[in-house]
């Protein structure tokens, strides 16, 4: 069954290659450019798999986010320890 994702990042050094933050997300299924860095894809893919797949074209010091809708699921890496520590504890399962 296809994933209703919704991804965001932020590329936090001057000169990083959005090119292949795009073209990763981009090959997770059908998609829609919705602002600046948010995306919408309509996939197979988990949040996790999506997640661990956007990462690799990104550097250790950027932060995405990835929602699946569907499945009331989430990724996310570098969005601060107090953010991560609240939405941890507050996300309705």
């Amino acid at each position: 069954m296809p994933n209703n994702l919704f991804i965001s990042y932020d590329l936090n050094s001057p000169g990083q290659n959005y090119e292949a933050v795009v073209s990763a997300i981009k090959s997770l299924g059908s998609w829609a450019w919705l602002q600046k860095s948010v995306w919408y894809v309509n996939s197979s893919y988990s949040a996790d798999a999506a997640g661990t797949r956007v990462i690799m074209s990104m550097d250790r010091d950027d932060s995405l986010l990835v929602i699946d809708a569907t499945n009331n699921s989430a990724y996310w890496r570098n969005i601060g320890s107090e953010a991560s520590e609240f939405v941890r504890t507050q996300w309705y399962r």
